[in-house]
């Protein structure tokens, strides 16, 4: 499937990631997205390795694995990869389609482009770190 620029603006819109990002930062982000069509069952990102790219769900479902065991599953507007892209180290888990999924997908130096051009995107990643950060640290209290 190809979508058209104003499609992917638009799918780049209705993530949370992007919401503080302005019309035109949305188009800048699209010219650099590139688009991975992935069947059902497939790897999307392997975890050992080191991450060449940072993705955003636009259709479908996949599952987060780390050593067999599922962590969460991630649909339209999650993402996933920014780990890796950020600090050059394997990828700590496995990304797997559950369905038929179309992922945004951005390389590492697209994504450290989109990054210093959009602090929003710097701030709403940021958040999202923090956010998962606070959970773990919850969730090994009770």
């Amino acid at each position: 499937m190809t979508l058209t620029r104003e499609r992917t603006t638009q799918l780049l819109s209705e993530a949370r990631l992007f919401a503080g990002v302005d019309a035109h930062g949305l188009a800048r982000i699209a010219d650099r997205i590139t688009e991975l069509d992935v069947p059902a069952d497939r790897v999307i990102a392997r975890q050992g390795e080191i991450g060449t790219g940072f993705f955003i769900i636009a259709e479908g479902l996949v599952r987060v694995v780390r050593d067999g065991e599922t962590l969460a599953v991630l649909g339209p507007g999650d993402f996933f990869g920014e780990l890796s892209v950020l600090d050059g180290k394997p990828r700590n888990a496995q990304v797997v389609s559950s369905e038929p999924t179309l992922c945004l997908a951005l390389a590492t130096w697209d994504f450290e482009a989109v990054v210093r051009e959009q602090p929003s995107v710097a701030l709403a990643i940021l958040r999202e770190l923090a956010g998962r950060l606070r959970n773990l640290t919850e969730a090994h209290r009770h």
